[in-house]
């Protein structure tokens, strides 16, 4: 998961990896970023898997979230046959496509608008992943559950507002993939 500081992708990570890790999947998660505090580069690499994970670094990925267009170039070299890249229209223009790779877009952007709450892309983000990989032992009740101990000091509205955003965005999977 990659885009711009403020957006979430890490706090996205670390709640997708937190449940999948309390649902007894091996789970690595590795957060890099740019030297700028808000609107620098910010990713977040998360393994999951039934196995023992032996590296934190992704050179192929399953599926790359992007959400602005550096984020794009900077993982392009990451996808492979068979890689599903959920990206942000309203961010990305898909340049140099790759054959073999699904590409498929949400405007994470004015999902948040609609859900009034600007800094939820990122759990609109949670809830496309959690409908594209279909992690039968991370449901749902799991995730909100994570992110009500990740935003434990934030007031009930921005938590409630953050479930909101998670469901969005497993309906706007449902929708598109």
């Amino acid at each position: 998961m990659a885009g711009y500081g403020g957006q979430g992708m890490y706090a996205c990570g670390q709640i997708l990896s937190h449940t999948a890790m309390t649902q007894g999947y091996n789970v690595t998660c590795f957060p890099s970023y740019g030297a700028e505090v808000r609107g620098g580069a910010v990713a977040c690499q998360v393994v999951i898997s039934e196995k023992p994970v032996g590296s934190p670094v992704i050179k192929r990925a399953d599926i790359v979230v992007v959400c602005s267009q550096p984020a794009y170039d900077k993982f392009y070299n990451n996808m492979g046959e068979g890689t599903l890249v959920i990206y942000n229209t309203a961010m990305v223009q898909l340049k140099n496509k790759r054959d073999h790779v699904k590409y498929v877009g949400f405007d994470f952007s004015a999902l948040a608008t609609d859900l009034g709450f600007q800094r939820g892309i990122n759990m609109i983000v949670l809830g496309v992943l959690m409908e594209a990989v279909k992690l039968n032992k991370v449901d749902r009740n799991a995730v909100i559950q994570a992110l009500e101990e990740k935003f434990s000091k934030q007031s009930a509205d921005v938590i409630k507002a953050n479930e909101k955003g998670v469901d969005m965005g497993i309906n706007e999977a449902k929708k598109a993939l």
